[in-house]
């Protein structure tokens, strides 16, 4: 048998049952392979750019812990050299003569009671707005929206009269209502979105056992939230432990300041007293509950940002 006439049998015949038939390669100048190049690109740059944002963040944070246990020679002649020796006295100084001690009592104070009322008056009206449907609500709901992009400055007049008229000027407790409706339009609005993703036929289980509206809410839907609860809480514990034009506003006592006007107030006076360790392990503190917070719950904020595409 010729080659020809093979060739052509194979042909014919093609490949055998249960043959592997290998894919043809692509040819040059394919679009699937130029797409792939254009994706391991994109993928080197973002990441790049994300060893970059990285470093921004963690390289002060990391100088700023490094200075607070320096003392003001090795800060001033060495900046980004490490300390000769871990000096905590720094941190005790600051804590007492500092009054950042003081500082921390106050904003944990404020941060009780502002976090407590705007969790719990948030997530009752964004579980009303999201699960009933009456006259006005979607009206209410934008009220809401729109708080998020009113500017705050442009309330600091008003507020300084009304609290002060109501007698809550000077105070904490004051400061406490005042977070608690800055928090609230944010609230309300993450936690809309976050209740509308979960299943209706958990609450009608609960209404058919006999469950009513508010013990459906509080034992049922609530518990269900958590991931969402826990996110826009810290969001909102960040927004009021960093908070400073507010309080600036509104408390003029040096005993009733909290700690974002207690490190500005360090800032300038350690700055001319040239004692700046203290000042550096003052800012230390400041920082260290917040990062422990998102620490400890960082799961549980990416759970809840991700939980309303996974309807």
């Amino acid at each position: 048998m010729s080659e020809q006439t093979m060739d052509a049998t194979v042909i014919e015949r093609g490949p055998e049952v249960g043959q592997a038939v290998r894919p043809a390669k692509p040819a040059r100048g394919e679009p699937g392979r130029g797409r792939k190049a254009v994706d391991g690109t994109l993928n080197v740059f973002s990441h790049a750019f994300l060893v970059v944002w990285g470093l921004l963040t963690a390289l002060p944070l990391l100088w700023v812990v490094l200075s607070s246990f320096k003392d003001d020679a090795e800060i001033l002649g060495d900046p980004w050299g490490l300390p000769s020796a871990l000096r905590f006295d720094n941190f005790a100084r600051a804590w007492t003569h500092g009054n950042i001690g003081q500082y921390f009592v106050n904003t944990g104070i404020v941060l009780a009671g502002s976090l407590t009322l705007t969790m719990l008056l948030g997530a009752t009206a964004a579980y009303a707005l999201a699960r009933y449907k009456f006259l006005g609500s979607r009206l209410v709901y934008f009220v809401f929206v729109g708080g998020m992009m009113f500017p705050v400055v442009l309330a600091f007049v008003p507020l300084f009269k009304i609290v002060g008229g109501v007698g809550l000027r000077d105070t904490l407790p004051g400061l406490m209502l005042i977070y608690t409706a800055y928090s609230l339009p944010f609230t309300v609005f993450f936690l809309t979105a976050f209740f509308r993703t979960l299943p209706d036929a958990v609450a009608e289980a609960a209404y058919i056992d006999g469950c009513g509206p508010f013990r459906t809410f509080f034992r049922v839907m609530l518990p269900m939230a958590k991931p969402g609860l826990i996110s826009v809480g810290i969001f909102n514990f960040l927004g009021h432990w960093n908070q400073y034009l507010l309080p600036v506003v509104l408390i003029t006592s040096d005993e009733k300041q909290v700690l974002a006007q207690g490190l500005a107030n360090l800032a300038i006076s350690e700055g001319y007293r040239g004692d700046y360790s203290r000042l550096f392990a003052g800012l230390t503190l400041a920082m260290l509950p917040v990062l422990v917070v998102y620490a400890v719950f960082q799961r549980q904020v990416q759970s809840g940002l991700t939980a309303g595409q996974m309807k």
